[in-house]
């Protein structure tokens, strides 16, 4: 409820802020103008198919990125020969600019739908790597009792390689990655966007740019909403997923 209120709060100050005049609507139109703009993208944007085209594009990121970094992570985490070889090169490709290389991308892949889901895939991927390799080093650090205990007991009673794998190493990193998947939701988008503005063929990133290039700033604040709405909804159906991918943990 309280939560309810301080949307409402703000929305009241947004309102208040543009019918005094004290920005110009140019910059910030009134929130009703943003309401009334939605039927206008809906009607004249193709609103729902830019959103298809977005969600889908996101969707075939994540898909590409975690069918790469979670066996990869697994490899490295697992093994020291491949530690010792790749850990650190991976921990340093986090620092890359990652709009610096869409000329490499579409070199590669060039310039449709493909392209965009891998340019997104590798700003994800270059995130939950580490964050892989590092969740399989807390188990087997032995000054983690906390969680290195599994591991102990697993081998105690007999386990063999694949059962330590499938009952301790993997329920472990995977319930303790999707945090972390869960917080990507923001970044995803942010990238979604910078990849749909390379050969804009549609999604919401290309719809703004192409609104605001036309001013028609009403639309531009619908469109980040949209945005925002998209990403509340599919961090909740992630936080609903989580007790039922990871029953364990709930036991």
């Amino acid at each position: 409820i309280t939560g309810i209120v301080g949307g409402i709060v703000l929305l009241v100050i947004w309102y208040i802020v543009t019918i005094t005049g004290w920005i110009s609507p140019k910059i910030l139109p009134n929130p009703l103008d943003v309401l009334r703009a939605i039927p206008k993208l809906i009607s004249e944007r193709n609103l729902f198919g830019n959103i298809g085209y977005t969600v889908g594009l996101n969707l075939a990121g994540y898909v590409i990125a975690l069918v790469i970094a979670i066996p990869m992570g697994f490899l490295i985490g697992i093994y020291p020969i491949l530690r010792s070889m790749f850990q650190k090169p991976f921990e340093a490709i986090r620092f890359l600019p990652l709009p610096a290389v869409s000329g490499i991308m579409v070199a590669i892949f060039g310039l449709g739908f493909n392209m965009k889901a891998s340019f997104l895939a590798l700003g994800i991927l270059i995130y939950i790597l580490p964050v892989v390799t590092q969740k399989v080093l807390d188990l087997q650090n032995p000054n983690n009792p906390k969680d290195n205990v599994y591991l102990q007991t697993a081998k105690t009673i007999g386990m063999t390689n694949w059962q330590m794998f499938r009952h301790v190493y993997f329920p472990y990193v995977m319930s303790s990655v999707y945090s972390d998947i869960r917080g990507l939701v923001a970044i995803s988008y942010t990238y979604v966007t910078i990849a749909e503005n390379i050969n804009r063929e549609g999604g919401i990133g290309a719809c703004i740019t192409t609104m605001t290039r036309q001013s028609s700033m009403d639309c531009v604040y619908a469109l980040l909403l949209i945005i925002i709405a998209i990403g509340i909804i599919q961090d909740f159906i992630f936080k609903k997923c989580e007790p039922i991918i990871f029953k364990h943990r709930r036991a």
